[in-house]
């Protein structure tokens, strides 16, 4: 009974992780992202995840409940030595895999071709501690990752993007997935900003950061993971600019923004409950993940926090300044950059358009600083130089004057040729280097006073 009871629950855990899979309209693209993502999160492999997706369309829910023991060791048991020869060889080699410690007992002649199972070895190493992830796990330190907080507010923020609901917000209704992208104090654990977005980009990492700022000023430093979303250029210079230390986890490491995990663990029960109320438009369904917030976690007391009080209040009794900037830092902090070489007639091209900025940078990389929403006109950077602001190219029906090129540029005339001059130069010291010759041109045979 309490096997079957255990293999329930496992089946149960297999399901939840299958579920972001099993959308209908869920396209390739889609499908390998969350994919790499459950990878990421939970160390099991592609392989075993295609496995398990296969099982559930097969078999549904009774096709992810594991084998029971009895089942599996009369069907898949592997010898102790030899169990214990692939855990040797998987600690020499921690990054071997499966496959290949099963192809090194077989030709070492330990075990018998096609004797061992890839699937069971797995679980057998798995439940030893000797996983892949476990070995990743403690690859660096030797332990597991300790927990901390941080003193107080706004010393360090977490975010992370949560893959949300279905809404039909596509062209004819079609449903196409959105995301939640949720910015968290480590220390008081207040959510400063949570928002869901129709599109999974670095844009909506964009306009979160800068509402959490706005409302609850700078962090000193910000915590993420190594998503696309989060390790950009444009999340450098935008820290930078506002004075904040950017901070990446370690790859195959998730426990690391544990917090902002824990958080999106806790939103499962907002989307059970709206998944109950069908909203049909984006704004709808945000309005009802800010009320859920307010009321049911910013509100609430939490155990991890001293005394059990809420994070609004413990973000609030905190008598930490908070740092805001001038709304002009801000907006050019969060301005995209890109860099651009200037053609022979002073103009770069970008966005497939042109834009005129001198004959003085000819040949230079500038830096463009641009707002994405409007690139009707540009801020040009370039060391030495005060910024300046550089329009869009507009091209009429006559040719306009030919600018002259600036002086520095300009051919100079020249006296003489400073070439030949030197050449002569060299010419002569060259001779006056060499040693005169000896010719016995004019030594006459037998002449005693030649000789």
């Amino acid at each position: 009974m309490r096997d079957q009871k255990k293999a329930e629950e496992i089946a149960a855990q297999r399901v939840q992780l299958l579920s972001p899979l099993l959308a209908d309209s869920l396209d390739n693209a889609q499908a390998r992202q969350i994919k790499a993502k459950i990878c990421e999160q939970t160390g099991i492999s592609e392989r075993t995840l295609r496995r398990y997706l296969a099982q559930y369309k097969t078999a549904g829910f009774s096709g992810l409940k594991p084998k029971s023991k009895d089942q599996r060791y009369s069907e898949d048991a592997i010898p102790a030595n030899i169990l214990e020869q692939a855990i040797l060889l998987r600690r020499e080699v921690p990054g071997r895999s499966v496959s290949q410690i099963i192809q090194i007992l077989e030709w070492d002649g330990l075990a018998e071709p096609g004797l061992i199972k890839r699937s069971t070895l797995q679980e057998k190493l798995a439940q030893r501690g000797y996983s892949s992830r476990h070995m990743r796990m403690y690859a660096d330190s030797g332990v597991a990752a300790r927990r901390f907080q941080k003193k107080y507010r706004n010393q360090l923020w977490h975010s992370d993007i949560k893959y949300g609901p279905y809404l039909p917000i596509g062209k004819d209704g079609a449903k196409k997935q959105v995301y939640l992208v949720t910015f968290v104090d480590d220390a008081t654990r207040l959510v400063l900003h949570g928002q869901f977005y129709p599109v999974l980009d670095q844009v909506i990492v964009e306009d979160s950061f800068r509402q959490a700022i706005l409302k609850y000023g700078v962090p000193e430093k910000v915590y993420f993971d190594n998503g696309s979303q989060y390790r950009t250029k444009w999340m450098i210079r935008a820290c930078a600019k506002m004075g904040i230390r950017l901070i990446y986890a370690k790859p195959y490491s998730p426990e690391a923004t544990g917090k902002v995990e824990r958080f999106n663990r806790v939103v499962d029960s907002f989307l059970s409950e709206s998944a109950l109320e069908k909203p049909q438009t984006l704004d709808r369904l945000n309005e009802l993940f800010q009320v859920w917030l307010t009321e049911c976690y910013q509100n609430k007391s939490h155990s991890g926090l001293n005394g059990n009080v809420s994070p609004e209040t413990a973000y609030r009794s905190d008598k930490k300044s908070l740092k805001f900037l001038d709304p002009e830092i801000i907006a050019n902090s969060f301005l995209h950059a890109e860099e651009r070489k200037v053609d022979k007639s002073g103009c770069i091209s970008f966005a497939s358009k042109k834009y005129e900025v001198g004959l003085n940078f000819i040949g230079s990389k500038v830096t463009v600083v641009y707002n994405p929403a409007n690139t009707t006109e540009l801020t040009i950077e370039y060391e030495g130089y005060t910024p300046f602001k550089a329009r869009e190219l507009l091209i009429g029906e006559r040719t306009g004057t030919r600018p002259k090129l600036p002086e520095y540029l300009l051919p100079k005339a020249a006296e003489s040729s400073r070439l030949l001059n030197a050449a002569t130069q060299k010419n002569k010291q060259r001779k006056e280097q060499q040693t005169p010759a000896v010719t016995y041109r004019t030594v006459r045979k037998g002449g005693s006073d030649n000789v």
